[in-house]
């Protein structure tokens, strides 16, 4: 009876530990780059289609920062921007799918908080594009100011920060309002392009992408008011470092590459520099790239393929693009903006 008792508790032990291990394993997976180079490809989570951002076209062919964010990635693990696979997300399901491993990493206009960090054991690598909440409305309205919105019927996505920091702002301001709320952020549009609502509101970016969308974009204006923070970032499952470090450098590297004047066009130019802090981002000097388990080209990768940061800013959502949407916070930090990488040495 004891043998038995002393066998049942043993293998009680043994079950436990096994289930507790594929729990952590179910959380906190660390061998994302390893999978990653196996398989050949990085799967990117991305919005379904936001202008600017990340948007297919009739024959399936990815465009947007947040796709030449992904193709930068994988131009710095494989030389090849080609091996970035793109799976379209809900905001309702983007960060269960990164979860669950069905994408490496997500580049899909997501609000970096304290949260979303806690709450669903994820990671923010660094804050690719500054952005706030803000209002569209018809021109008719003839409102310049968000303080003038007072009853007002707005449209917003559910389960979003857009929801709650709505909810705040007109709280805080002594406003009534109606809330119009949708699942899916196609229905938020139109509902607001039919007049179900009179205001429609979304991170600024957003806003400038969805007008484009709208049957007359003319005919509606975008308040110059933003309400809240919105640090949009790449995220990444918590504990895989190694993972981790790989996207957040890649974004710095890009940031980097402008402040430098390096860019797409003169990178070869830029192999043969002999100042230490191009030496060090193009990898004649210093073991930087192999500290991440890259090679030493691993910038040289990214900026040849895709283009320093503010490349990849003026021909989708910049100066280049049919959104035009001022650098404003991301211009860097020298320039007027807040955009600022750690040096590479």
């Amino acid at each position: 009876m004891r043998t038995f008792r002393g066998g049942l508790t043993i293998g009680l032990a043994v079950a436990a530990l096994v289930a507790a291990a594929a729990i952590a394993y179910e959380r906190y997976d660390t061998r994302t780059l390893k999978r990653t180079v196996r398989r050949g490809d990085v799967l990117c989570g991305v919005n379904k289609g936001l202008p600017g951002f990340s948007i297919p076209d009739d024959k399936g062919n990815w465009t947007g920062f947040d796709v030449d964010f992904c193709r930068a990635v994988a131009s710095a693990i494989f030389d090849d921007p080609s091996k970035a696979k793109f799976v379209p997300l809900d905001a309702s399901e983007r960060f269960k799918e990164l979860q669950n491993r069905k994408v490496d990493i997500l580049s899909r206009n997501s609000t970096w908080s304290m949260s979303r960090e806690t709450n669903y054991d994820l990671y923010f690598p660094a804050v690719a594009y500054y952005d706030g909440q803000g209002f569209m409305i018809p021109r008719s309205r003839n409102i310049d100011s968000a303080l003038d919105l007072n009853g007002s019927k707005v449209c917003v996505q559910a389960n979003t920060t857009t929801q709650l920091n709505l909810a705040d702002y007109f709280r805080a301001n002594n406003m009534k309002y109606t809330e119009m709320k949708f699942d899916k952020l196609d229905d938020v549009v139109k509902a607001y392009d039919s007049g179900q609502c009179d205001t429609l509101t979304s991170d600024a970016s957003q806003l400038y992408a969805l007008r484009l969308n709208l049957s007359k974009p003319g005919d509606h204006l975008i308040l110059a008011d933003i309400i809240s923070k919105e640090p949009l970032a790449p995220v990444v499952r918590l504990r895989d470092d190694d993972w981790m470090m790989i996207v957040k450098w890649t974004l710095y590297a890009m940031i980097n590459a402008e402040e430098l004047g390096i860019t797409s066009k003169n990178i070869d130019e830029a192999l043969k520099s002999k100042k230490p802090e191009v030496m060090r981002l193009v990898g004649t000097e210093g073991s930087y790239g192999e500290d991440l388990g890259l090679t030493k080209d691993w910038a040289v990768r990214i900026i040849k393929h895709v283009g320093n940061y503010g490349e990849v800013y003026d021909r989708n959502v910049g100066a280049d693009s049919k959104l035009k949407i001022p650098r404003g916070m991301n211009q860097l930090w020298n320039a007027g903006g807040v955009q600022y990488a750690p040096p590479i040495r």
